[in-house]
């Protein structure tokens, strides 16, 4: 069979217009779902500049007292209410800033567990991480507060401004908790991992006092 017989067979025809039909039909998908994914982005976008202002409007020293209740509500409903959006990890966490500053600790974490969970740039899943650590040190949990130390600090590498402070704070918590050996250790893990730290006086302070106790 030449080709002009190929293309005149009518079930030839027939396939080949099923799948144009589908090609067609796939594209009409997909061109509908990145239309949805647009306007989704676009709300999301939109409720997070007007919950800003309200962020920046709290932060002012002549800030009205509901300024930060407002402000929290409205980064609430950012989270709430476009949960698929790609801005949700920085909402997340300001929100949870605002509500650590507020004194509601377990909500506050709670944001900071969503701003996690909900990926964003490794820098901001880091301080969510530390942060979290925040929130059950504030409660004077301190077994809490040191395993969420512990698992920011395996995200975060030697180099990272965020390393030094969160050894620190662990530190601390091991120190509150009566886990003397513990914090003496991670106080010597610090000393170690950042030589040229600007806390070695005060880490070397600490670690003798540790050791007077002993």
């Amino acid at each position: 069979m030449n080709w002009t017989e190929w293309l005149s067979d009518p079930r030839i025809r027939r396939i080949g217009l099923q799948a144009g039909a589908g090609i067609v039909l796939v594209a009409v998908i997909a061109t509908g779902a990145w239309y949805w994914y647009r306007a989704q982005e676009a709300r999301g976008e939109a409720a997070l500049a007007g919950a800003t202002i309200l962020v920046q409007q709290a932060s002012l020293p002549q800030a009205p007292p509901d300024a930060r209740d407002n402000a929290i509500k409205a980064l609430d409903a950012v989270v709430r209410e476009h949960p698929r959006f790609s801005g949700i990890p920085q909402a997340a966490y300001q929100l949870g800033n605002l509500r650590y500053a507020a004194g509601q600790y377990a909500a506050a974490r709670g944001a900071y567990e969503v701003a996690l969970a909900k990926g964003g740039s490794p820098t901001l899943r880091a301080l969510a991480a530390v942060a979290i650590g925040y929130t059950w040190e504030a409660e004077k949990n301190y077994a809490s507060a040191a395993t969420a130390y512990e698992a920011a600090l395996r995200q975060l590498d030697v180099r990272t401004f965020l390393y030094e402070d969160t050894l620190m704070a662990l530190g601390r918590v091991q120190e509150l908790g009566g886990k003397t050996a513990a914090a003496q250790e991670t106080y010597q893990r610090l000393l170690k991992d950042v030589p040229a730290t600007r806390r070695a006086d005060e880490l070397k302070t600490r670690l003798a006092d540790l050791k007077s106790r002993q």
